[in-house]
């Protein structure tokens, strides 16, 4: 069983920057994939960025050049570094853990950018 807690959520202004942490109960290297999804009120839960086992990375198109998405092995945490922020960003974002072909999920955290 692979436990992910998330944090670092919160409001921030248009342009601002927030980064948000997952904390994961196993070696994150164990992973095939790491990665965060977000999900705005009345749409689908949608994928913001990845780190596969080996590094590669890849992210959604709206947040190209303003997430980055990185990951510390010795506390076996994932980060996502969001700056330029938008108000298109407000959402509840998920960490997810591939491992096996099985998805895992954190509980979500808040992300509000007002305008």
């Amino acid at each position: 069983q692979v436990q992910l807690v998330e944090s670092g959520g919160g409001l921030a202004q248009a342009g601002g920057s927030l980064r948000l942490s997952c904390a994961s109960s196993i070696n994150i290297f164990s992973t095939d994939v790491m990665g965060w999804y977000r999900q705005a009120p009345g749409k689908q839960r949608e994928l913001v960025a990845a780190v596969r086992s080996g590094g590669s990375t890849n992210y959604a198109d709206a947040v190209k050049g303003r997430f980055t998405i990185s990951r510390d092995h010795a506390q076996n945490t994932v980060y996502l570094q969001m700056s330029s922020l938008k108000p298109e960003d407000t959402a509840v974002y998920y960490c997810n853990a591939n491992v096996g072909w099985k998805d895992y999920w954190g509980q979500g955290t808040q992300v509000t950018v007002s305008s």
